[in-house]
Parts: C-alpha cells; sequence; structure tokens
C-alpha cells in the first residue's frame, strides 16, 4: 500500500487582510493549531495515512480525529446552518466562535474530481453562521494502488488561494487548508 511520503500534516493559512489581526481571527487560528498538533502526532498520523488508501471514504479519516474536535468544541453534522437555503447542505463539523463559526470539510476522493474543494468554499462562503473554513484534503490522491498520486493539496491550494487575492470577493475571512 502506498503511503504519504512526508509524514506530517501540512497547513497553510489564507485570510484576508482586514481581519488578520482580529481577536476572532486569532481565537480561529488558536484552534487550528491546537487540531495540528494533535493530527501530526506520530500514531494519529499514521492512522490517517492508513485511512488515506485507495477506495476509502473521506469519513474513515474523519473517524480518526471526531473525538478531538468534539473536544475542541466541534459539533458533528450540524444540521439547520444551511436552512434558509432549503438545500440539504451541512458540513462535516461546525463550531460556533463569537457571532460567527468555523465549518469543517474533510475530502478524500472526490477532492477535486468532482470539486468538492469548491462546493466546501462555497458552502461556507453561503453560511450565515460560519466565516472559517477548516478544509482538510489528502497531500497526495490516489483513487487505485496502479494510478500515480495526484497532488491534491497543491492543486487545491493553489486553486483556493485565489479567492483571498485582493481583486477576488469572499465573505471567507480565513481558509485553513491541512494537508494529511
Amino acid at each position: 500500500m502506498p503511503k504519504a511520503k512526508s509524514g506530517r500534516v501540512k497547513l497553510e493559512k489564507f485570510v484576508l487582510p482586514k481581519f488578520r489581526r482580529t481577536p476572532n481571527y486569532k481565537e480561529v487560528e488558536g484552534i487550528a493549531e491546537k487540531l495540528l498538533e494533535y493530527l501530526n502526532k506520530p500514531k494519529v498520523f499514521k492512522q490517517i495515512d492508513n485511512a488515506n488508501q485507495p477506495r476509502n471514504s473521506s469519513s474513515k479519516v474523519q473517524d480518526v480525529f471526531i473525538k478531538k474536535a468534539q473536544e475542541l468544541g466541534f459539533e458533528s453534522e450540524k444540521k439547520g446552518l444551511f436552512s434558509d437555503l432549503k438545500s440539504g447542505l451541512r458540513p462535516d463539523y461546525f463550531m460556533r466562535i463569537g457571532k460567527t463559526g468555523i465549518l469543517v470539510e474533510v475530502e478524500r476522493g472526490k477532492t477535486t474530481t468532482n470539486n468538492m474543494d469548491l462546493l466546501d468554499f462555497w458552502k461556507c462562503h453561503l453560511c450565515k453562521d460560519a466565516s472559517h473554513l477548516f478544509l482538510l484534503v489528502p497531500i497526495e490522491l490516489r483513487h487505485n494502488n496502479t494510478d500515480p498520486p495526484k497532488k491534491a493539496f497543491d492543486y487545491v491550494k493553489n486553486r483556493l488561494k485565489k479567492f483571498f487575492d485582493p481583486e477576488n470577493k469572499t465573505n471567507v475571512r480565513s481558509l485553513f487548508l491541512f494537508g494529511y
């Protein structure tokens, strides 16, 4: 079975400049750092790496850190966040932070093939209760054992960072992109 080469979960941060120094952003950043520290514990990283195998779903990755996410204050599949849209959308996890919140989305097989990274960003953009997105994607993605790996993390990073360019507009204040 192919394994990730990095041995660590990566984190890339994107934030709209006017929110970079706010207490709200600093709190969200602190939560992201706590999650990253947990994900990079050798035993946890090994479990994530084992979950990131061909034909596994993102739920296998979620199962590795669900207890830690709940310990940090996240609620699993929070319902009602998108009720005004009548869309059936819901996040993998949600946490209220002051007057806003954090959505957590975990992707694996459909990260770029089905543009799930863009759907996750769009969900955060539409959600009146969340302004921050934690998105977890594979560093390398394999759909089967014979295909060469796709560089999913780099691909997602390069396209989502464009939303934080000054000429573009989004109400997502920050994106914390975790690569596992």
